[in-house]
């Protein structure tokens, strides 16, 4: 069984600084792209950033210069490093992995929990 587990959320004010992580832990052989995503309320979950095994990476045009997403491929486990954080930042974010299972299963678009990131005004 594989999961995902995501950390770091929480409260912080406008402007501040905030780091996501997300390991993958269980019967993970290997781990292909990654990526994290957000959903406001009333709203639909959008793309924040992605990041390939080989390291290449997107960012929604409303997170680059601000956000950076980063792997570690011996731990499992992406982050997304939050900068000049927004009140519109404000959501739920998942991560989400394409993760290959030693028992032969591949986990296409496997979602975290998610956790929740407020940013006040």
């Amino acid at each position: 069984q594989v999961q995902l587990v995501e950390s770091g959320g929480g409260l912080v004010q406008a402007g501040g600084s905030m780091r996501l992580s997300c390991a993958a832990s269980g019967s993970v052989f290997s781990i292909n792209a990654m990526g994290w995503y957000r959903q406001a309320p009333g709203k639909q979950r959008e793309l924040v950033a992605t990041i390939t095994s080989g390291g290449s990476t997107n960012y929604a045009d409303s997170v680059k210069g601000r956000f950076a997403i980063s792997r570690d491929n011996a731990k499992n486990t992406q982050y997304l490093q939050m900068n000049s954080l927004k009140p519109e930042d404000t959501a739920v974010y998942y991560c989400c992995a394409d993760v290959q299972a030693y028992s032969g299963d591949y986990l296409q678009g496997y979602w975290g929990q998610g956790t929740q990131v407020t940013v006040s005004s």
